[in-house]
C-alpha cells in the first residue's frame, strides 16, 4: 500500500468511527456526501442555524441585497457543517495517532512522520491536532466577508490562501502587490479549502507558539493571540478574531 494511501484509509476509518459508527462500508465519494449531509442535518438542530428562516443557500448564488443577518446566515449553513466534519475527520486521525503512540504501533506512526515531516510523537501530535472551531468560523468569516468574496465564490477560498505554484490552479487579485499579481488557491470545494487551512496552521515551522499552545488549552481567546502573523494587521488580528468569536458565540461550535 502507499504512503498516501495508507494515510488516507487511517482517515476514513477514524470518520467512519468517530461520526457513523460501526457498519458496512460504502464508496468514499457517497460515504462524504452522506457524512456531510448528516452533519449539516445535525448542525442545523444543534446550532439552530436556520432560525426562524427556511430559504437554503447555494454557494454558486449570491442573492442581492442581503441584509448582514442574511449574509451571516448563508455563511453559516454553508461553512460550519463542512467545518464540523473536516474537525472531526481531523480529530479522528489525531485520537489514534496518540492511542498508536500508547499501544507502540511504530508502522504507522513512521508512516505519518514521514508524510507529515517530523521526527518525534510530540511533533506529530502537534501537527495532528485541529484548534477549536470557533477559530476556524471566526477566521473564515473575516478572510471571506461571510462568504461574499469573490475568492470564496469563485475558487472556494474561504480563508485567503495565497499560492505560488503556477502550475496548480488558482486565480488572480484584484490588487498587485508592488507590480506583482497576486494569486490565491482554488480548491475544487470548501471541504479541501478547509483541510488546506487545518495543515496550514499545523504545518511544521508555521505558527509554532499558536502550535505549542494549542496542545495546553483549547481556549480560543488565549489561542487567537498567537495567530498575528496570519494576518499583515499583526496583534490586531488576534484581537479581531477575539470579538468575532465572542459577538457572535462562535464558541458554540466547539
Amino acid at each position: 500500500m502507499s504512503r498516501k494511501l495508507l494515510i488516507r484509509s487511517f482517515a476514513l476509518l477514524g470518520m467512519l468511527v468517530v461520526i457513523i459508527g460501526c457498519g458496512e462500508r460504502i464508496p468514499p465519494d457517497a460515504e462524504r456526501r452522506a457524512l456531510l449531509s448528516q452533519t449539516a442535518s445535525v448542525n442545523n438542530q444543534r446550532y439552530n442555524l436556520t432560525g426562524t428562516h427556511t430559504r437554503s443557500y447555494s454557494l454558486d448564488v449570491l442573492p442581492e441585497n442581503m441584509t448582514l443577518a442574511e449574509k451571516k446566515e448563508r455563511f453559516a449553513y454553508l461553512v460550519a457543517p463542512v467545518v464540523e466534519m473536516v474537525h472531526t475527520e481531523l480529530m479522528g486521525e489525531y485520537l489514534r495517532a496518540a492511542k498508536a503512540i500508547n499501544t507502540g504501533q511504530n508502522r504507522e506512526l513512521e508512516v505519518l512522520k514521514s508524510y507529515y515531516q517530523v521526527t518525534t510523537d510530540q511533533e506529530l501530535l502537534r501537527v495532528l491536532k485541529p484548534h477549536p472551531k470557533s477559530i476556524a468560523m471566526a477566521q473564515a468569516a473575516m478572510e471571506s466577508a461571510w462568504g461574499t468574496s469573490r475568492f470564496f465564490r469563485q475558487a472556494n477560498n474561504i480563508f485567503g490562501v495565497w499560492s505560488f505554484d503556477r502550475n496548480e490552479p488558482r486565480i488572480a487579485a484584484s490588487e498587485l502587490r508592488g507590480a506583482q499579481t497576486v494569486w490565491v488557491k482554488k480548491y475544487v470545494n470548501l471541504d479541501a479549502s478547509i483541510r488546506d487551512y487545518f495543515r496550514v496552521l499545523a504545518k511544521p515551522g508555521n505558527f509554532s507558539e499558536f502550535q505549542k499552545l494549542k496542545m495546553e488549552t483549547d481556549d480560543p481567546y488565549l489561542l487567537v493571540q498567537k495567530l498575528d502573523r496570519y494576518s499583515e494587521k499583526g496583534p490586531d488580528y488576534g484581537r479581531e478574531l477575539s470579538a468575532m468569536i465572542r459577538y457572535n458565540d462562535f464558541q458554540k461550535y466547539d
